[in-house]
């Protein structure tokens, strides 16, 4: 008889919410959601497609970013950024299927070899949003899963 022994995950670090609101590893995609730096009233969705490194980025209503020029654009690193903070860069690197980085959260950014890929934005803002509902319900000391994201450190 075999016996599993999970090993312990290590504790997030302190990312930053009003920048990241929402990353998560799921459905073969490193994604989230991403403040805009020039309007208040305006969020991206950036994802990264494991295995091809193919990315994309636009607004919550499909509008594509603009530093999509022949790379990734500064709210994909800034996604990067926040889920090495939140999974580590181990547990990162292998979901994307990348080398390990040991030094900068960029290099991940510069290791992934694909290209622009669109894709619709509504599956993962209609994620993020049904998480949302969790922030109005009343305070309790059990655990939900389903929030295992939006730990902070």
């Amino acid at each position: 008889m075999q016996s599993f022994v999970p090993h312990p995950r290590p504790t997030p670090k302190r990312r930053n919410l009003h920048k990241v609101p929402f990353v998560e590893l799921f459905a073969g995609r490193l994604q989230g959601v991403v403040s805009s730096g020039s309007s208040d009233d305006r969020v991206y969705i950036s994802l990264i497609q494991a295995g091809s490194g193919d990315f994309y980025c636009s607004t919550n209503n499909n509008r594509p970013c603009g530093g999509l020029r022949g790379g990734p654009c500064k709210h994909i690193d800034a996604l990067v950024s926040n889920a090495v903070a939140q999974y580590g860069a181990e547990r990162v690197c292998r979901y994307l299927g990348v080398p390990e980085v040991t030094e900068n959260t960029w290099q991940i950014t510069n290791q992934l070899g694909g290209d622009k890929q669109k894709v619709e934005a509504g599956e993962v803002f209609a994620r993020f949003l049904d998480y949302l509902r969790y922030v109005e319900l009343p305070s309790s000391t059990e655990p939900r899963p389903e929030m295992a994201w939006f730990v902070t450190g």
